[in-house]
């Protein structure tokens, strides 16, 4: 008698229920909205007496459809890596500056008695510091 062996996935959280048709809701709601505005198109366009033009303005129409059903890139549907290209190309500025706030530096203005004395090597040096702690990171 053979042993009879199931391969079951390790990481389960790629795992996406299907519902009909082995399909995910999703792709039913997205093919769904497909022939919605596709089919009355096409016979829409059919009655101009052409059909092979009402069948491929019909599949341009669909196509994107098909594409936010099917397209997934790391876990991700097209519409999620649209928004995240948006943000980072057009909302998001290109050149970053990086500064950091420096929590202890007022404290360490009230508790310095140099500068209370009014010592001017000190506050140059805090000058200069403030200066190098801005630096540009492009992207």
């Amino acid at each position: 008698m053979e042993n009879l062996y199931a391969n079951v996935p390790r990481d389960l959280t790629r795992v996406k229920s299907k519902l009909f048709l082995n399909l995910t809701k999703r792709q039913i709601l997205c093919f769904g909205a497909a022939i919605a505005v596709g089919l009355p198109l096409f016979f829409l366009l059919r009655k101009t007496g052409n059909t092979t033009l009402a069948a491929m303005v019909m599949i341009l129409v669909m196509l994107p459809f098909f594409f936010l059903a099917m397209y997934e890139k790391n876990g991700h549907p097209l519409e999620v890596i649209v928004r995240h290209f948006i943000t980072a190309r057009f909302r998001r500025p290109q050149i970053r500056t990086y500064k950091t706030k420096n929590t202890f530096h007022k404290a360490t203005i009230k508790k310095s008695p140099a500068l209370l004395r009014g010592d001017t090597k000190t506050k140059q040096k805090e000058a200069a510091h403030v200066k190098t702690s801005k630096k540009r990171i492009t992207a």
